[in-house]
Order: C-alpha cells, then sequence, then structure tokens
C-alpha cells in the first residue's frame, strides 16, 4: 500500500493507519491523516472532492499566522473545523543554508527548539487528536511541506501509540518519495532552486538525533509530554490506544499475479523506494531509493518478467524474473531463472507474501523448462541470506566484484535452489 494519497496539489498526503505496535496492534486507517499544505485545495477541483470523500472533521494547521494569509489555509466547509496551532515560534530559512550545514544534526536542533518553544499549541493538538480518536471522526493535521512541524507532531502520536522507534523514523523518511514534487513546487515558486541540496529532504538520521536528544532532555516523549506539556502521557496514550488500535486480522483473500506492463512502472518505483526507506530505517545500508527508475522497470519488463501480487485492491509485493544474470554469475547455458528484487509493501502484505512470490518465480522457472532457481544477496546482509536458506536456497559461491554500472563494486552471495519438474 502506497501510504502517500493521491492528490494533484498535495504531495504528501498520507494516512497513518496500518503502522503496526510493539504488541502487534494496528493502527485504524482512515483515522488519522499528515499532510503538507491544505492551502493548496481549491474547491471545484477533483482534489476538493477526493478531500471531502475522506470524511475529515477536524483540520490541524501547524503552520505561522504569515504563512497562512501568504499561501492560504483549507477553504472552509462546514464539514470540519479549522484550527490554526502555530507550534514553531523561530523562523528560520532551510532553503538559505549553505551546503556545509548537515541536515541531521541542524533539523534536529530546530526540532528540539519547536519541542520546548510549542509547549502549549502541542498539547492543544494533542488535545485535538484524542478528542477526534474518542469520537472516530478522523483528523488531518500539517505545516507546509508535511515534513518538519508534522513529522514531529507524527512521531509523538506513533510514541504515545507504543509504535516501535524504527518505524517512527520510517514514517519520517516517507517524506523522500515527495521530495522531488515539493522542491518543483518550490522552484517555480521562487523562480530559482533552493540554496541548501538538502532542502526537503527527509533522512531518518534527523528524526533519529530529534528523539535522542528528547529522551536525553526528558527522559522520553512520555516524560516529555508529562514533563513538558502538562499532559497525563499515560492517560493520552491509553485513549489513543483504546480508540485508534485494532487487532490486525487474518489475510482475507489469497494474493493473485498478474504480470506488469510499461504502465506499472512508476508503482515498481515507489514500492522499491519504499522498501529502501524500510531497510534504511533499520539500519540496512542495502537500497537506496532513487537508485531503480522507470526506466529500470520497463528494460526489465521487455527482456525479462515482473510480476506483481495484489492482496484485494492493494499492491502487496513484486519481483523481477531475469533468463541470464553474467554480472552476478558469469555466463551459463540456459539452465535457471534469475530473481531480483524481490519486493513487499511494508508493514501492509499478508504474513507469508515473500515466501509466496518465491513459490511463483520459482513456477515460473519451471514453466520455462529451466531446473534451477538463483538470485544473489549482499554478503553483508546475513538476515537476507538465512531467509533464502530457510526457503530451500543453497550457497553456491560469491562474487567479489559484482558490477550494475552505478558505482563501485560490490560483493554479494550467490544462492540456488534445484526445482522439481
Amino acid at each position: 500500500m502506497d501510504r502517500h494519497i493521491p492528490f494533484d496539489a498535495l504531495h504528501n498526503f498520507r494516512d497513518l493507519g496500518g503502522w503496526t505496535t510493539t504488541d502487534g496492534h494496528r493502527i485504524r486507517p482512515g483515522r488519522l491523516y499528515r499532510a503538507d499544505s491544505l492551502g493548496k485545495l481549491r474547491t471545484g477541483t477533483a482534489d476538493w472532492t477526493r478531500f471531502l470523500s475522506l470524511g475529515i472533521g477536524t483540520v490541524v494547521d501547524l503552520r505561522y499566522p504569515w504563512e497562512i494569509e501568504a499561501r492560504g489555509r483549507v477553504p472552509a466547509h462546514p464539514s470540519f473545523t479549522y484550527h490554526n496551532l502555530s507550534i514553531e515560534h523561530r523562523p528560520y530559512d532551510q532553503a538559505a543554508l549553505t551546503q556545509d550545514v548537515a541536515p541531521g544534526p541542524y533539523l534536529a536542533e530546530r526540532y528540539l527548539e519547536v519541542a520546548e518553544d510549542g509547549t502549549e499549541e502541542i498539547a492543544r493538538a494533542l488535545h485535538l487528536i484524542t478528542d477526534a480518536a474518542t469520537t472516530g471522526i478522523p483528523l488531518v493535521f500539517h505545516c507546509a511541506s508535511g515534513k518538519d512541524r508534522t513529522g514531529l507532531l507524527a512521531a509523538l502520536i506513533l510514541a504515545l501509540l507504543d509504535v516501535p522507534r524504527e518505524t517512527v523514523l520510517e514514517d519520517f523518511s516517507l517524506t523522500e518519495l515527495a521530495t522531488p514534487a515539493l522542491l518543483a513546487d518550490w522552484t517555480t515558486r521562487q523562480g530559482q532552486a533552493p540554496r541548501w541540496p538538502a532542502y526537503g529532504r527527509a533522512p531518518a538520521e534527523v528524526m533519529d538525533l530529534f528523539l535522542t536528544a528528547l529522551t536525553t532532555r526528558y527522559g522520553g516523549v512520555e516524560d516529555y509530554v508529562t514533563k513538558a506539556l502538562g499532559l497525563d502521557a499515560r492517560k493520552t496514550s491509553t485513549t489513543l490506544r483504546t480508540h485508534l488500535l485494532e487487532q490486525p486480522g487474518l489475510p482475507g483473500a489469497d494474493l493473485t499475479f498478474r504480470q506488469a506492463g510499461d504502465e506499472d512502472a512508476p508503482a515498481l518505483v515507489r514500492l522499491r523506494d519504499s522498501a529502501a526507506l524500510w531497510l534504511l530505517a533499520r539500519g540496512i545500508d542495502q537500497w537506496k531509493p532513487g537508485e531503480k527508475d522507470e526506466t529500470h522497470f520497463r528494460t526489465r519488463i521487455r527482456e525479462g518478467e515482473v510480476w506483481l501480487a495484489h492482496h484485494g485492491n492493494h499492491l502487496a509485493g513484486a519481483y523481477e524474473l531475469w533468463w541470464d544474470d553474467p554480472a552476478a554469475w558469469g555466463p551459463r547455458p540456459p539452465e535457471a531463472g534469475y530473481i531480483h528484487r524481490l519486493m513487499t509493501t511494508p508493514h501492509t502484505a499478508p504474513p507469508g507474501t515473500g515466501r509466496t512470490l518465491l513459490a511463483h518465480a520459482e513456477s515460473r522457472i519451471t514453466a520455462h523448462g529451466r531446473p534451477y532457481a538463483r538470485l544473489d544477496c549482499l554478503s553483508s546482509n546475513p538476515r537476507l541470506r538465512t531467509y533464502y536458506e530457510a526457503a530451500g536456497y543453497e550457497v553456491a559461491g560469491e562474487q567479489r566484484a559484482k558490477q550494475d554500472g552505478r558505482g563501485s563494486p560490490y560483493a554479494v552471495t550467490l544462492l540456488e535452489k534445484r526445482l522439481s519438474p
């Protein structure tokens, strides 16, 4: 599931539903949203119809009043109430920063300032969110880009819901998928690109450093909510968990597969970038967002096979199937199919989706009369190697200098499985 809800004018409108807590509960979809500026919405448009269809009853705008004066606010409508809670008290100009400013430490310091300056407004925002949770009517909160002020408030909410820290970092970093569009909007509006290369970026390190600083200063999110905001953190957490969490159900339908066409390339790029952010938020340096573009997937669709798996109406995963792989395996006779980019949608794919994808790929290889399924994984990723070995793959060697045409050689472990005819 792509967490970004598609709008024409908005680029970072996301559902917080679907994230899983440490005790296995799940945030109910369709109840709590985060977004970039809703001042970009216009009545009488498809965007406006889509927004109203979400049934939102409360809009919390975290921007300065002068931002609202300059850029507008969400159009008034009887279906929701609007609140302006400007949580940031010390303005700073990210676009004007110089390239030597590292985004992690700099933004984490600004977030800590916001957390300390905006206590009254943040407390009020949490009151509104708990009230909305109790009524069951959806709420959305937003700032300008949906990254900094919105990201801070989202992190507090997720922590109070007992969502794991790495998931909080991942939620923050998903703005990276919207960065190109946000940057294009800013450049069009200003007539030039921002000076700071990190403008619009949301590396997980920023949120990691902020949460560490909050823990050092206060003892953690709950202590911050109690000591700085003056709220009963336990009561707030209990209310949010009671009304926003659900037990994840068992898969309601089997996975269905279809072969990808050129029109699926954007969805495949999005899926891979989402998976890359999931890995990075957990300290697994294997994939980076933006490494594979639509041209890559269209090439793989043309030269091999790419398959999509759906669970109901939602994309659950995908994989590439190649008929040779000289970069990793060298020249070989036509005896194998080579599985690449086995991807599942983080947090929302049914249990066992990865194994089901593997089994489907193996069936395709068998259908082509080839007796081996082969794949590779980074030699520095033992967890993935263990996963494939548990699925029946055996180590067949190592390629210490695999080339993909994009950078330095890297080492991969080669694995293969003998297939039954």
